[in-house]
C-alpha cells in the first residue's frame, strides 16, 4: 500500500504525464502520425455549402449573387477604402469613426480595425517575448490542459477554420488560452473564454488574439475578468441592471417572464459571456463585436434589450418556459427576423433611450471584478491545483478494470438469468420444482447482487475498487 506521500507524488506524475502528452498532439498538429479518434472530427457531406465567414451549414445556401448583393459588395468595396485612410490617421475619438462603427466594419477591414480598438500592436511592442515565455511555462505546468483540449474540441467545429482535430487554428486556440491560464493565474480558464479567443482567431494570429484577449479580460472598458471569475460577480451586477431596465422599458413582457418564470440567467449567460455569439446570427454578433470593442460593456445591456424590444410581441403569445427559452436560445440563432442593418440601428436607438433613462451603464463595478495579483508573474500551483480531480477519478487502467469487472458479471448475470428462465420452462411443462427451489432463490439472489455491484462500482472511490474494499 502507498503511504499518503508516494500517492501524492503518483498523482502529479501523472497530471504532468497526461499534460505532456496533450501538448505534443497539439505540436504534431494536422500531422498523419497523430492520432485522432473518429468522433474527434464531424464528417460533413461535400455538398455543404460555407458561408463567408466560414461556418458550415447542412444544405445549400440561397444564391446571393443578385443585383441587391453585387449593389452592396461594391458599396462595401468603397468602404474598405474610408477605412484604410481612416486606419492610417487613426483618431479613436473622432466621430467619423463611431458612425463607421456602427455602419459595420467591412469583414477584410475587421483585422486591423480590432486591433487598433484593443490596443494589440502596442501591447505587443512593450510586452515583447513574453507571450512565449507564458507558453513554454504552460507546458511545464498548466493545470488547466485538460479542461481546455476538451473545450477547443468543441469550439466552433461548424467553422473551416476550425473543423479538424488540431488543425491551425485550434492549436492556436488551445495555445493561447493555456499561456493566459499562466499569465493570469488569478483567472486561470473558465469555459466562455475558448469561445470569445475563438472569435478573435477567426481575424487574428495567435499571438495578437492572446493579447487582444487579455485587452478584453483586464481593460475597464470591457472587464470581462468580472465574468469569468470565481462567483461571477460582474454577471450579477448586469442580470440586476438587466431587471431594473425590464421594469423601467417593457413592464409587461417582465411580467409575463416572471409568470412563467423565465429569469434572466436563463437566457442572457451567453449573451453576457461571449457577446452574443451562437444566439444570434454570426453576422449580427459580428456587428454587435464591432460596437462593443468601441463603446465598451454598456452594448451588452442594451442588445440584451434590443433584442427583447423587437421580439416581445412572439415572446408574450409564447405560454411556457421551455417555448421561451427556445425562442431566444435557438430560433434566434437561427433566424433572427430582422436584417443586419435593422437590428443595429434599433440598437443605436434603445442605446439613446436607455442614456435618456439614465439606465445606459450599470452601477460601478467593485472591486472583485477585476484582478488583483500582478499579470505576467509565473506562480506556481500548489499540489491540489495540480493534482485537480485525479485524486477522485479513475486511471485509464482503473476504468478499464471497472469494465472488464462489470462486463464479467453481466455475462455472468445472463448465465444465471438463463438458468431461471429454463427452470421456470421446466416447471411449464409439469417438471417438479422442489428440488430446484434453492437453486432459484439464490440464482434471483446472485442477480441482485449483480446489479448491486455494478451501480456500486460505478460510484465507489477508485482505490476502494482496487483493493476490494
Amino acid at each position: 500500500m502507498m503511504t499518503i506521500d508516494e500517492e501524492q507524488q503518483a498523482l502529479l506524475n501523472r497530471a504532468a504525464e497526461e499534460r505532456e502528452l496533450i501538448f505534443n498532439r497539439y505540436s504534431l498538429g494536422l500531422d498523419p502520425t497523430n492520432q485522432v479518434d473518429p468522433w474527434e472530427n464531424p464528417t460533413y457531406e461535400i455538398y455543404h455549402i460555407t458561408d463567408k465567414y466560414g461556418f458550415m451549414h447542412d444544405s445549400r445556401l440561397p444564391d446571393r449573387r443578385d443585383s441587391h448583393e453585387i449593389q452592396r459588395t461594391k458599396i462595401e468595396l468603397e468602404r474598405d477604402k474610408k477605412w484604410h485612410k481612416m486606419l492610417a490617421d487613426w483618431n479613436p475619438r473622432h466621430e467619423k469613426l463611431r458612425k463607421r462603427v456602427f455602419k459595420g466594419i467591412p469583414d477584410r477591414m475587421r483585422w486591423p480595425a480590432w486591433k487598433k480598438l484593443l490596443n494589440v500592436e502596442e501591447s505587443m511592442a512593450t510586452n515583447e517575448k513574453v507571450y512565449q515565455n507564458m507558453l513554454d511555462l504552460s507546458r511545464k505546468y498548466s493545470t488547466e490542459v485538460r479542461q481546455i483540449d476538451s473545450d477547443v474540441n468543441r469550439q466552433f467545429r461548424d467553422n473551416l477554420a476550425f473543423r479538424e482535430r488540431y488543425s491551425v487554428k485550434q492549436v492556436s486556440l488551445f495555445n493561447v488560452l493555456n499561456a493566459y491560464s499562466i499569465y493570469n493565474p488569478e483567472l486561470g480558464y473558465c469555459q466562455g473564454m475558448a469561445c470569445v479567443a475563438g472569435v478573435l482567431l477567426l481575424y487574428m494570429q495567435e499571438e495578437e488574439a492572446f493579447w487582444a484577449l487579455n485587452a478584453l479580460i483586464v481593460n475597464e472598458k470591457f472587464a470581462m475578468h468580472g465574468l469569468f471569475i470565481e462567483g461571477f460577480p460582474k454577471l450579477t451586477r448586469f442580470l440586476e441592471h438587466h431587471d431594473r431596465i425590464m421594469l423601467k422599458i417593457m413592464p409587461k413582457l417582465h411580467k409575463h417572464f416572471m409568470k412563467h418564470n423565465v429569469d434572466a440567467i436563463l437566457y442572457s449567460i451567453k449573451w453576457f459571456f461571449v457577446v452574443f455569439v451562437e444566439r444570434i446570427p454570426f453576422s449580427l454578433s459580428l456587428r454587435v463585436w464591432d460596437i462593443f470593442l468601441l463603446e465598451g460593456d454598456r452594448v451588452i445591456t442594451a442588445m440584451a434589450i434590443t433584442i427583447l424590444y423587437l421580439h416581445k410581441n412572439e415572446l408574450l403569445r409564447l405560454k411556457d418556459m421551455d417555448t421561451i427559452l427556445e425562442y431566444l436560445q435557438v430560433k434566434l440563432h437561427k433566424n433572427f427576423g430582422y436584417n443586419d442593418d435593422y437590428a443595429i440601428e434599433a440598437l443605436e436607438r434603445v442605446m439613446k433611450k436607455l442614456k435618456e433613462h439614465k439606465l445606459d451603464v450599470p452601477p460601478p463595478a467593485k472591486v472583485n471584478e477585476f484582478p488583483t495579483k500582478p499579470l505576467g508573474q509565473f506562480v506556481e500551483a500548489d499540489v491540489e491545483k495540480k493534482i485537480g480531480r485525479r485524486r477522485s477519478e479513475y486511471t485509464d487502467t482503473e476504468k478499464q478494470v471497472i469494465s472488464d469487472v462489470i462486463l464479467r458479471q453481466e455475462q455472468n448475470a445472463i448465465e444465471v438469468q438463463s438458468t431461471v428462465s429454463y427452470e421456470t420452462s421446466e416447471c411449464a411443462t409439469g417438471t417438479s420444482m422442489a428440488s430446484h427451489g434453492s437453486s432459484e432463490t439464490f440464482s434471483l439472489e446472485d442477480n441482485n447482487i449483480h446489479l448491486k455491484t455494478a451501480n456500486a462500482l460505478q460510484n465507489t472511490p477508485q482505490r476502494e475498487v482496487l483493493m476490494g474494499t
